[in-house]
Order: structure tokens, then sequence, then C-alpha cells
């Protein structure tokens, strides 16, 4: 159920309200926006008499919510969430350009990776310490101590760091990193979802490979239900009958989830095609369909990379990418 205010109520009667539902057994999620506040009640809501409730005179109007997941849903929050990592904004019309290989293998790699990245437009680093690979023989990720890298990176290029966490009982490792991701893989790992909703921390959540749009919101319902709601959306691709791309990218999913979600929405072109020469013109067409951000693999050497490399573009390769996409966005959406 959700209430929505009239302008200009008095903070006496809003406590008091939201005192009186929270005792029928509810959690009131208060959203504060330019024009009105929204009061998202979260819970059984069958015994709550929505016509006594209209009849107030701080109520302005009562709706009901037909949608399983209710803190991300629009409809409670209309305005856009923005997330803020340091001094990156992503969401409400900020961009965030995320960069970097998908796997840390060096210090020197890394570090120089990041270095290039940042001075031709990225914002935020990404690497991969922990993979999550098909098979049990590829490269797994140099763990704790790729974590550690991404640190010395970090302080040498000031970047906020993005890395994947694949288990709970990890959780210590990633006290000092920036952005936690959840990759496809375990888009539907509720009791990992769980923890991380108890972190005051951004949680950057992947679509899974054959997930529907539904499923991705109630994962993030997952995480924000138990308190933590600097939540970013990406769509990476899906599983479909293609076999000339390792995923199809859904771009629909983005404008539609604008519509149903508050949250941001940023998109991986690099997973979602598989082929580098793919990553450019898919980049741009996200910035068109109204992503709040970007997440593209970028590695020194592809050739020679240890995970992914098909997929990588160079420094250069992104440099080039960059104006390019901020071009789109700009006529677009300007």
């Amino acid at each position: 159920m959700i209430i929505v205010l009239k302008p200009d109520v008095d903070a006496s009667k809003q406590e008091q309200l939201t005192g009186w539902l929270e005792e029928m057994g509810v959690r009131v999620h208060v959203a504060v926006g330019d024009y009105q506040t929204v009061l998202g009640l979260i819970g059984n809501t069958d015994n709550i008499d929505a016509d006594l409730i209209e009849s107030l005179d701080i109520v302005d109007s009562v709706k009901r919510v037909s949608e399983s997941f209710k803190t991300c849903n629009r409809k409670f929050h209309p305005d856009d969430t923005i997330v803020q990592v340091g001094d990156v904004k992503i969401g409400g019309g900020h961009f965030a350009m995320i960069a970097g290989p998908c796997s840390v293998e060096t210090q020197e790699q890394i570090t120089g990776i990041a270095k290039e990245i940042k001075q031709t437009g990225a914002n935020m680093l990404r690497g991969g310490a922990f993979k999550p690979r098909t098979s049990p023989y590829d490269f797994q990720g140099l763990k704790a101590k790729g974590i550690e890298l991404l640190k010395i990176a970090r302080k040498e290029t000031g970047l906020p760091i993005v890395t994947e966490i694949m288990s709970v009982v990890d959780l210590p490792l990633f006290e000092d990193v920036d952005v936690l991701q959840v990759g496809a893989r375990n888009m539907q790992n509720f009791d990992l979802l769980k923890e991380l909703g108890m972190l005051k921390k951004p949680i950057l959540l992947k679509r899974g490979l054959a997930n529907t749009l539904k499923e991705l919101l109630m994962s993030a319902e997952y995480i924000m239900s138990n308190g933590n709601e600097q939540v970013i959306l990406c769509e990476r691709g899906i599983r479909t009958y293609s076999d000339y791309t390792r995923n199809t990218l859904d771009l629909a999913a983005v404008p539609m989830l604008k519509e149903l979600t508050h949250l941001p929405v940023i998109v991986d072109p690099s997973h979602a095609t598989g082929i580098s020469r793919l990553v450019p013109p898919m980049a741009m067409a996200a910035a068109a369909a109204g992503a709040d951000g970007l997440i593209i693999e970028v590695h020194n050497d592809p050739l020679h990379a240890l995970c992914d490399g098909a997929q990588s573009l160079t420094p250069e390769e992104f440099a080039k990418l960059v104006p390019k996409v901020l071009n789109v966005r700009e006529a677009a959406w300007s």
C-alpha cells in the first residue's frame, strides 16, 4: 500500500500517522520527493482500512500495490535514487563509466590499466579477484591477493573499486571495497543477498543469465528489505537462441526497469556480447536507451588475458569510445 501525503504536511501529524501504521504491524518506508511525500507500507496490509486513511486531512491518496517488489518499486519512491560512491554519483542524471580487466592478474597490470582509464574518462575501476568460472580448470582469480592489488590501484589513482563477491564467508575480505558486485550466477543466492542487505555499502546486482526483470527486482528487494538501499541494477545479457554472441543484450530492459524502479540501471556490453568489436556499438546503444552507466572490460593485452580477453577493449579503444558514448547520451537525453 502507498499513502501519498499532501504538500507541506505538519511533521507531528505525519509522525502520528506513521506510528499508528507501525502499531498495525507494517514497516513504513518514507520517501520525500521534490513535490510530495510517499509512505510505503511493507508487510501485511489486509487489516488496514484504506478508506479511513484516505479520509485523513493530511492524506492526498491511497493506492494498493499489486507488485511483489515493494522497496525498489518506483510507486514507493517516485524520484530516482542516486547511489554515491566516494565522489561518483550514479542515477538521477549522473552517468558512471566503470572499466577495468575481467580479472586482476598482477600489480603492474591492474595499476597500469587504472591509470590509463582514469585519464580517458573512467570514474570507477572494476577487476575480478574471485572468479566464478564454468570450468573448474579455468583461472579462478587471485582472491584475497587480488583485492589487495585493487586497493593499491585505488591508492595510486583515486578510483573507487568494484569487485565481485561469491560467498558470505568472504565478507570480511570486502570491508574496504567500495562497491560489492553480485554476479549473474549469484543473483538468486538469497543468503548472500540478505547479508549484503545488512551492509552500508553500494551493491552492483547483475541480472542472471535466464532471469526475468521481476526476478531481478525481487533479488534487489532481498537486499533492500534488510536495510541497504544502495543498489545498482545491471543488465548484462541473457541466454537466448542466438549462437553468434555470448549472450543477448536486452536493451529494452533499461527503459522498462526505469519505469518499474527508482534504482540506477547500468549496462555491461562486454559480457552481453563476448566480442570486443561489438562492445562500442552496444555501449552507445545503452546510453541512448537511458542507462545510468556502463561497466566495460579493458585489458592492456587482451590476447594474453587470463580471463575473457576476447571481449576486452584495449585502453586505446576505450579512450576512443568514451566521448562517443557521452555524445550519444547528450544527444538523446539533454
